[in-house]
């Protein structure tokens, strides 16, 4: 029997009558409807009738074959494309605003950050986690129903272009830079390319005249807004700029943690250290004023967040003081997170770094480069993990370098530490967060 291809018209139908979407077997919820997708070592499809027997209402297929064993099971040409189509079509039916963040380091906090503000006055939808790709995005459009009336959406990218297929599939009104520094330089092909790749959301805010906020104290960032204005020569360029921070917030303390004052002369105080974080609050604190939330509403939104998604944590054990952000790293964040450990006033202070990935032929210089930043640090003890991490020994003949997370646990058991401020912080692949037990 030959089975039809859905249009997207008829798969949006089908779509209207599930309870949302899955790409999981695992994470059936019923009614749902089951994507299934291809990846270098599985086939979505074999899965289907798993996914139909544990409660999805359909199936979306890209093999005939096993479309063809259930009435339940839809076929398109591609099942990715087809999820990617399927978002773009309920997003254009979506009347509310969206606003789109992209950036090197702070993404996820910083997307954390304006939800929270936002949702002082609006029901808001934000990226859940950090479902921020070619996948995750889709899926983040796709969960927005009739109850929002906001949504912030997370983007990210390690090449050229992602972002610009993002931006067609959420369709931001509104959009955000948190920066743009040293992450993924393999696949963007250097600092410029990611320069490139992250401005091709000013470039999507521009031709659709939307609106853009932008950091006024980052000269990379008002460059490239000022680029664009040169080279979209038509009256369809940006709705308007909001440059941000201006007079709405002053900082007092970075650390332990972030402390500032806003245009009131009230004095907030927040769970997340760093200069680089309170950029993200101002982000924040912008967009929320932009929207209509009072400074009171939104400050306390700021001092409310305490992230606990290895981002930012400071967690105190026993006498210890512990800084946990071993979400990512990259050559920008961990340069910053090290700057503001090494000005953070302790007794005693320790780093456990890991391994910074996807720097492709930069990964030598840049841990090299790293370890010199350490070395300035005048740290009590350095721990370096990973097999890149020995390019910074250069600078620091002095520190421990274990190649493993097992002999670094060993290590960390066999040499306790009391009345400590100590620093984690490694790439996602390195998985740091395992050595608290061991603090």
């Amino acid at each position: 029997m030959s089975i039809g291809m859905l249009s997207t018209a008829e798969l949006y139908s089908k779509f209207q009558e599930c309870t949302g979407v899955s790409t999981d077997t695992r994470k059936i919820t019923a009614d749902c409807l089951f994507v299934a997708l291809k990846g270098d070592n599985f086939d979505g499809n074999q899965f289907a009738e798993q996914a139909l027997t544990s409660g999805a209402r359909y199936a979306l297929v890209d093999d005939p074959t096993v479309a063809g064993r259930n009435p339940r099971c839809l076929l398109v040409a591609d099942g990715l494309l087809a999820l990617q189509d399927l978002a773009r079509h309920h997003r254009r039916t979506l009347a509310i605003p969206v606003v789109g963040l992209t950036g090197s380091n702070g993404k996820t906090t910083t997307k954390e950050l304006i939800a929270a503000v936002l949702s002082k006055k609006y029901r808001t939808y934000a990226t859940v986690g950090n479902l921020n790709n070619h996948i995750g995005v889709p899926l983040t459009v796709l969960a927005i129903n009739e109850q929002y009336e906001l949504a912030v959406v997370e983007m990210g990218a390690n090449h050229q272009k992602e972002i610009e297929l993002l931006c067609s599939i959420a369709q931001p009104t509104h959009g955000l830079i948190t920066n743009v520094g040293k992450a993924h330089l393999e696949g963007f092909g250097g600092i410029e390319g990611v320069r490139k790749g992250k401005g091709e959301l000013y470039d999507y805010l521009a031709q659709n005249a939307r609106t853009v906020f932008i950091n006024s104290r980052d000269t990379v960032l008002t460059a490239m807004y000022r680029e664009r204005l040169k080279a979209i020569r038509s009256e369809t360029t940006f709705a308007e700029a909001i440059f941000y921070p201006g007079e709405l917030v002053e900082l007092i303390q970075e650390s332990p943690v972030v402390i500032y004052r806003d245009a009131t002369g009230h004095e907030v105080s927040t769970h997340l250290p760093g200069r680089y974080n309170f950029e993200n609050m101002m982000a924040a604190v912008a967009i929320g004023d932009y929207f209509g939330i009072s400074p009171e509403e939104a400050n306390h939104a700021v001092a409310d967040y305490n992230p606990t998604n290895n981002r930012s944590q400071v967690i105190h054990k026993g006498s210890n003081t512990i800084l946990l952000d071993a979400y990512n790293a990259n050559p920008s964040s961990m340069a910053a997170a090290i700057r503001q450990f090494a000005a953070t006033p302790a007794k005693r202070k320790v780093v456990i770094l890991g391994d910074m990935y996807e720097l492709g032929s930069e990964s030598e210089a840049e841990h090299a480069a790293l370890g010199k930043l350490v070395a300035e640090g005048k740290f009590d003890i350095v721990i370096l993990a990973g097999k890149d991490m020995k390019f910074a020994l250069g600078w620091l003949p002095k520190a421990y370098y274990i190649p493993d997370k097992f002999s670094l646990h060993n290590w960390l058991m066999d040499h306790p530490m009391t009345d400590t401020h100590i620093l984690v912080k490694g790439s996602r692949g390195m998985g740091l967060e395992s050595v608290l037990p061991f603090l």
